[in-house]
């Protein structure tokens, strides 16, 4: 049973991972994890050529160590889609984070779902995979394969509850002004 929970585990930390991206007005430097620069010729991180802060709730400051990398820096998130002009002063870069309007908040929720729905997905094929391993052994009996199956699908309830409290706690963070 170790093995179904590690799967699992990593399906949650990939719903962590995309729900970390989802922008909720407030300031959050995962927004750059997938943002990367051309730093001498390699295509690099973000926040492996800058610091990166957030000076205040709505603000995140981008330091980056080579002075050269600021036009790059804001080109590649001009051309993302996060959907935030960048300020620059030359050395610095600013990126504001306007507060969504109603509207966007009710979209963001629903991306959210459309996320947490996805995990639910690999979490039952998780389960899936699972009984078909139990159904190919031939060594377990009828009673046995029942019973596994039984701990199986209380894991994946489980697991499909976890989502659902991840799914709620960004919700309200979206919806939050």
């Amino acid at each position: 049973m170790a093995t179904i929970n590690d799967h699992m585990d990593k399906t949650l930390e990939s719903l962590k991972h995309n729900f970390s991206k989802v922008r909720t007005g407030r300031a959050n430097a995962n927004v750059l994890a997938d943002i990367t620069v051309d730093y001498y010729g390699v295509p690099t991180p973000v926040s492996q050529v800058a610091a990166v802060k957030t000076p205040e709730a709505h603000m995140l400051l981008i330091e980056p160590w080579d002075k050269a990398l600021v036009n790059a820096i804001v080109k590649a998130i001009s051309a993302s889609d996060l959907g935030i002009t960048p300020n620059t002063d030359g050395t610095v870069i600013r990126l504001p984070f306007p507060a969504p309007t109603e509207e966007r908040r009710r979209e963001l929720v629903k991306d959210c779902r459309d996320l947490a729905e996805q995990a639910r997905i690999a979490v039952r094929n998780v389960r899936r995979d699972f009984n078909n391993k139990l159904d190919r052994d031939e060594e377990l009996t009828e009673d046995e394969v029942r019973r596994e199956q039984a701990k199986i699908q209380k894991c994946t309830d489980e697991y499909i509850a976890k989502v659902d409290a991840m799914l709620k706690a960004k919700e309200s963070e979206v919806m939050e002004i």
